[in-house]
């Protein structure tokens, strides 16, 4: 049997977020078309960002709030343009997080999943005009599991917030308008946490569909999938490099849920560790688009989940020889918030992350400048 995942891509094991599921006493919304825009929240939390740190000033300046309006979001990536974002937002009224496209410069999301189901995982194509996301609405019980999901909230919810491998997990395409879905996976098992190479033919993804959870990479229309990695263990959110010869990804196969990170070359032949501290938690690794470092978020577990704080570093990454070699390490955050899942804009010059910088400590998006390419 599989186990229960205890990561997703942005809400993950242990209470990353240490917030518990909102109660939710209302019917869950009704499924709506998709490419309409989201239904105007009911009352928006006021939020405020939280200043950055003499630390964060050092490395970020303009620091501004991406998304309001719904009680939480996460998980935000660039349009190859650098002009929108697509991400995953918990809806008001239903119990599962659905994908949102929204412009940088706006703060009106726009709904692109079905609106039933878990979501999770959304990326643009290169070329801008597709967008990739998993989804479990193709569920054949998907109204038994939305009950148990809003009895569940309406109880108090879990404590903290478990992602399931939901075996009806798949992944689809579908156009900037939210027409021409595409469903590119139908095997048995959880297909989720894709991303394209640079050239927009290939995407490389996490699949249980062996039993446990690894990387696999296919063409962008589904076809001539392959295994990348066979460890046991959690194996999970693949980016690849912008040369495309590697792919970076996070695995507890040192310790279970001791996210550590790894790089393999995408011919699978040979696999890199980043980091092995087994008292850190370190995940969502991403490239800048220069390839000459990658940011990723983490955290102390040597005293516990309940005073481990995520925060951002930076590695310096060298090739000699062909091969991948991490360097220089550089704490990029150091504020009493989570700051996790920091992704670069395309030109590399500013960075959003996932953080609780608001008043009300909601997950929201966060976008600041990053000095290290913007300074001469």
């Amino acid at each position: 049997m599989l186990r229960r995942m205890k990561i997703s891509c942005w809400v993950m094991f242990t209470g990353v977020l240490l917030a518990a599921i909102p109660v939710i006493a209302e019917e869950p919304a009704k499924a709506q078309p998709t490419g309409k825009r989201a239904p105007e929240p009911q009352s928006a939390p006021q939020t405020q960002p939280v200043g950055l740190s003499p630390l964060e000033s050092k490395y970020l300046a303009n620091l501004r709030l991406v998304t309001e309006g719904l009680p939480r979001a996460g998980e935000g990536y660039f349009s190859p343009d650098g002009k929108s974002i697509i991400y995953q937002a918990f809806p008001i009224g239903y119990p599962f997080y659905q994908i949102y496209l929204q412009k940088l410069d706006e703060k009106t999301p726009r709904l692109i999943s079905t609106g039933r189901g878990r979501t999770t995982c959304s990326y643009f194509s290169p070329d801008g005009k597709t967008l990739l996301f998993a989804s479990s609405h193709s569920d054949p019980e998907i109204a038994e599991t939305e009950k148990k999901a809003r009895a569940e909230a309406a109880q108090g919810g879990r404590r903290r917030y478990q992602w399931d491998f939901d075996p009806h997990m798949d992944l689809y395409t579908v156009n900037l308008d939210g027409t021409g879905m595409k469903r590119l996976t139908d095997t048995p098992g959880y297909d989720a946490e894709g991303s394209y190479s640079s050239d927009g033919k290939q995407i490389v993804f996490t699949s249980s569909r062996d039993g446990d959870p690894d990387l696999y990479i296919m063409n962008a229309d589904g076809t001539g999938v392959r295994q990348l990695t066979n460890s046991k263990g959690y194996d999970g959110g693949p980016f690849f490099s912008p040369d495309q010869k590697w792919v970076i990804f996070r695995s507890d196969r040192d310790k279970e849920h001791m996210l550590q990170l790894f790089a393999i070359s995408v011919d699978g032949k040979t696999e890199v560790q980043l980091t092995k501290n087994l008292d850190q938690v370190n995940w969502c690794p991403y490239f800048h688009p220069t390839g000459k470092y990658l940011i990723w978020a983490g955290a102390d577990y040597s005293k516990g989940p309940a005073t481990a704080k995520f925060h951002l570093f930076t590695m310096e990454l060298s090739y000699p020889d062909g091969m991948l070699k991490g360097g220089e390490v550089t704490q990029i955050t150091d504020s009493d918030v989570t700051d996790i899942l920091p992704v670069f804009s395309p030109d590399g010059k500013k960075l959003m992350w996932t953080s609780t910088r608001s008043a009300d400590k909601s997950s929201q998006l966060w976008i600041a400048d990053w000095l290290r390419e913007v300074k001469p």
